[in-house]
């Protein structure tokens, strides 16, 4: 359940999207008492239109915008929604910089898709300034404070490149400043029921007359599309690797060859400086403490753990195991004056085994799984994680 006070910013390219996409769950966040934000980025001025009594809004796109406005204040009204912003007005804008109108790009089907419009108008939303958009979302962020920020997948939900551009823009300005981002998705895991407030997203889909019709269950959309009235919308969270650094196997193989020669020779270079060090003992209570060989140890066991977690990989701390191994065994030779650098006393076997059981602790050492972050969890909604 979404507690009171819970802030959430849904961030939609065109007027409909939020009520076809997200309704039941901008109604059910409503009656749980979160405070929810939703920030249009177009007024859909290049849609289509489907009744003929409003063909008279096809023109000129602020005919259009004019009619699709109306009718997304009608929905807000439906979903219970009191805070609805259109980016680039004045509560939508990064401080500072004037007020600026973002237009619907518009789009055209071909053999892929759904692809750019032949016709692009510079103050179109995917004309602007990649820098620009992400921006003023980010303003609103800084304004909302919002807990979550929801909107498309990567590729927009059917590829509209106003959706694309919406969602890479929201992702970045939530990424800035850590918020948590879900993306809509058919196969999302976290399922949010909203059977109990399908009224009032059907009642927010019929505000939508110019662009969708309701048959029954269903809404048919301007190109023919039909899509059910679903009790259920899903989401999933989008885990921020952007300051994780690129796995070791996913690295340049020069990269990984030079990170695996550079391990085998600090190996080597400390195996050889301890040996001269395993023989320092220190007499405490009468007793002499092999403080060499231990001090040894410890550094050791230190090399091997840091480069499992510095390079998340056993490649490189197996590098310096066998460089470290190698080393003490060849120094533990006789030399030809018959003196050894480890000798058969207690420090020396000491000090002749442990590089190799450390090596074998360090690479048995289970690799561990990142998580991804998040403070939304499919329990804080009315829903449950598919199986």
């Amino acid at each position: 359940m979404i507690a009171d006070g819970e802030r959430v910013l849904f961030v939609h390219a065109h007027p409909d999207d939020e009520t076809l996409d997200t309704g039941g769950t901008i109604a059910t966040l409503v009656e749980r008492g979160a405070i929810v934000t939703v920030l249009t980025c177009t007024r859909g001025e290049r849609g289509e239109v489907i009744p003929d009594d409003l063909n008279g809004a096809l023109e000129s796109p602020e005919s259009l915008a004019a009619v699709r406005t109306a009718e997304l204040a009608a929905a807000m009204k439906a979903l219970g929604v009191t805070d609805h912003r259109y980016l680039g007005d004045v509560n939508a804008r990064w401080n500072g910089q004037p007020v600026r109108k973002y237009s619907d790009s518009g789009m055209e089907w071909g053999p892929r898709g759904a692809e750019p419009s032949a016709r692009q108008d510079p103050g179109s939303l995917t004309a602007a300034e990649f820098s620009d958009v992400a921006a003023d979302i980010a303003a609103v962020i800084v304004a909302t404070q919002p807990s979550v920020v929801v909107s498309y997948d990567a590729n927009g939900g059917y590829g509209h490149p106003d959706h694309i551009r919406t969602r890479e823009a929201a992702l970045r300005a939530a990424q800035v400043y850590a918020v948590p981002f879900y993306e809509i998705t058919d196969r999302g895991s976290v399922a949010v029921d909203v059977s109990s407030v399908l009224a009032r997203k059907r009642a927010a889909l019929a505000a939508y007359r110019s662009q969708l019709t309701i048959d029954g269950d269903s809404v048919v959309l301007s190109g023919g599309q039909r899509r059910p009235i679903a009790p259920v919308e899903r989401f999933e969270l989008v885990v921020d690797r952007s300051s994780e650094p690129i796995p070791f196997s996913e690295q340049h193989p020069a990269a990984r060859f030079f990170a695996a020669v550079i391990g085998g020779v600090i190996g080597v270079a400390l195996g050889a400086l301890l040996t001269v060090y395993n023989q320092i003992t220190l007499p405490i209570g009468g007793q002499p403490i092999w403080i060499g060989a231990i001090a040894g140890i410890l550094v050791v066991a230190a090399i091997f753990v840091g480069f499992r977690l510095a390079f998340a990989t056993r490649v490189v701390p197996a590098f310096a195991a066998l460089g470290m191994v190698a080393i003490v065994t060849v120094l533990s030779f006789e030399t030809a004056g018959g003196s050894v650098l480890i000798p058969q006393n207690g420090p020396g076997i000491l000090w002749e085994i442990s590089p190799p059981v450390l090596a074998v602790l360090a690479l048995a050492w289970p690799q561990g799984r990142r998580r991804g972050p998040g403070r939304i969890s499919s329990q804080q909604v009315k829903g449950t994680r598919a199986s």
